[in-house]
């Protein structure tokens, strides 16, 4: 039986964390900023953690 493949798409955009978290960009950060407020952009920089709630469907995309 063959290997199970990682999903490439998935790969480039979120990382896995030691403890088995998942870390992924925030939306709404490639355009139209001049209708959102500075505090929204300042908190919309970096990562987030990902919701327990999704992690289980991206882990298995995420498999090693």
């Amino acid at each position: 039986m063959p290997k199970m493949k990682t999903n490439r798409a998935a790969a480039k955009r979120f990382k896995v964390t030691a403890k088995g978290g998942i870390k992924s960009a925030n939306a709404y950060t490639s355009h139209r900023f001049h209708g959102k407020t500075k505090k929204q952009r300042r908190n919309l920089r970096g990562t987030r953690m990902m919701n327990e709630t999704t992690i289980k469907t991206y882990r298995s995309l995420l498999q090693k």
